[in-house]
């Protein structure tokens, strides 16, 4: 307790330089705190996304994560609906679902006969409501939202495009897309077209008259092979066209109904899907899950290998950021605390040369040489501990702050502006790691000097001028 009382009398002896010590430590935490608020709240919206779009698991055919885009029909799911039932009917996973809902990946070719443009797609159908209940998935939450799919309540011919499928197909006038460039076709181009036969040209002229029937909603067509690899045609209404976050992904991107895409690729045989998304109440309870959902998938692992990918591994990007964000983050953390280090251990061997005489009076007394040392390694903990609080304090506020202003801004994975948010308050984990590292480095920075002050002779330092 008197080395305590001593310590702060020693620091409190020099305000002026233990004030600027203490707002060195106090700006750097601040720093720390503040970076690793933003840093972890983007976190935070990739974890949502990614568990809003394709749930927390996801029971697939063995193969289908490896080999499944090339040719989604042949590592399809039967008997999905069994398993789906089995799955809503354990009583451990029923407490914990959102939403158990199956999906169909499907590939294909999608024209706009009107404007005579065609290009390859990558086709997901769904359930819709299923979906825009996944959407509503906040358990951390974040004050962003995402979009609400308009294929709930649409007919069953609906789809919703990427903005990219929209603007190769032309139909950035009928969809309000507004970053559409015009369109410059070459002379060549129209040449050709207008080369065509007269009896092709009225065949075309055929195709598009339905489309104009149909009222004020864009036509696509969409070819797929079938089931017996026979190809099929759809014709689908835009409802809608959505950002996808990614130019590769919004240029190849429709999605529709679950069971109108299922007619068309399976007619009157058994409708199967590519996966089956379950979307928890909490991403702490995936373990626990698919613990649960191995021996219920061991059933029907005799006709076809099943297995279970969870949101981590179907978004190698979402892992790759985080990753990326942490070891910034530590990396900002080395910088800050090599600041501290030296701000407090320059403070310190100042402090012990201005106290030399002191040094040795206090040796000559009968202090030993530990005494002097759990002295000065006492006021750079104290140093640390103030610092460090004050900084949590200035976290904690400008946060606040900052999350009060509302600024919008636009994250990764995400095509939607969103409130610009620093979360440190429920980041208590941050908090005291950054606080304990913080004070451990001011008091290791402080042992050196103290060492050197308590090996300094006593006759030496009492006649020090």
């Amino acid at each position: 307790m008197m080395t305590l009382s001593l310590a702060i009398r020693n620091l409190l002896r020099n305000r002026r330089r233990s004030l600027a010590t203490l707002l060195a430590m106090a700006i750097g935490s601040t720093s720390i705190l503040l970076f690793g608020g933003f840093s972890g709240n983007i976190n935070l919206e990739m974890h949502t996304r990614s568990v809003m779009r394709g749930g927390h698991l996801q029971v697939q055919h063995s193969d289908f994560y490896v080999y499944g885009s090339g040719n989604p029909m042949a590592y399809s799911i039967s008997h999905y609906q069994k398993i789906l039932q089995d799955i809503r009917n354990d009583e451990v996973l029923k407490t914990m679902l959102v939403v158990a809902t199956p999906t169909l990946q499907f590939g294909g070719i999608a024209s706009n006969n009107a404007a005579n443009v065609s290009r390859t797609i990558l086709g997901t159908a769904f359930v819709p409501a299923d979906i825009n209940l996944m959407r509503r998935w906040n358990d951390f939450g974040l004050r962003s939202t995402a979009p609400v799919s308009a294929l709930e309540g649409a007919s069953p011919d609906s789809v919703n495009i990427g903005f990219g499928v929209a603007r190769v197909l032309q139909l950035c006038t009928q969809l309000w897309i507004a970053d559409c460039p015009p369109l410059h076709v070459s002379a060549a181009a129209v040449a050709d077209a207008a080369s065509i036969p007269d009896d092709i040209a009225e065949l075309s002229a055929l195709e598009a008259a339905p489309a104009a029937a149909k009222g004020p909603l864009p036509v696509i067509d969409v070819l797929v092979a079938n089931s017996r690899g026979a190809p099929n045609v759809t014709s689908l209404k835009v409802v809608q066209a959505e950002d996808q976050g990614f130019k590769e992904l919004d240029e190849v991107t429709i999605m529709t109904r679950l069971d109108h895409i299922q007619k068309l690729i399976y007619g009157q045989a058994e409708p199967k899907v590519t996966s089956v998304i379950l979307q928890l109440q909490h991403t702490s309870q995936i373990p626990q899950a698919r613990e649960r959902l191995e021996p219920i998938l061991a059933r029907y692992a005799k006709d076809q290998p099943l297995s279970i990918k969870d949101f981590r591994e179907l978004n190698p990007f979402f892992v790759q950021t985080e990753q990326m964000f942490n070891t910034i983050f530590g990396f900002v953390f080395l910088l800050i605390g090599g600041i501290v280090l030296f701000t407090v251990s320059n403070t310190m061997n100042t402090a012990v040369i201005e106290r030399t005489v002191e040094i040795g009076t206090l040796r000559a007394t009968g202090l030993r040489r530990s005494g002097i040392r759990r002295l000065f390694v006492t006021e750079g903990a104290i140093l640390g501990v103030v610092g460090a609080v004050l900084g949590v304090v200035l976290a904690l506020s400008l946060s606040l702050m900052i999350n009060r202003l509302d600024i919008a801004w636009l994250p990764p994975g995400t095509v939607e502006l969103v409130p610009l948010t620093i979360r440190v308050w429920s980041e208590s984990r941050m908090i005291i790691g950054t606080t304990l590292g913080l004070i451990l480095i001011a008091t290791l920075s402080a042992w050196w000097p103290a060492y050197r002050a308590s090996n300094l002779k006593i006759v030496d330092a009492l006649r020090h001028v």
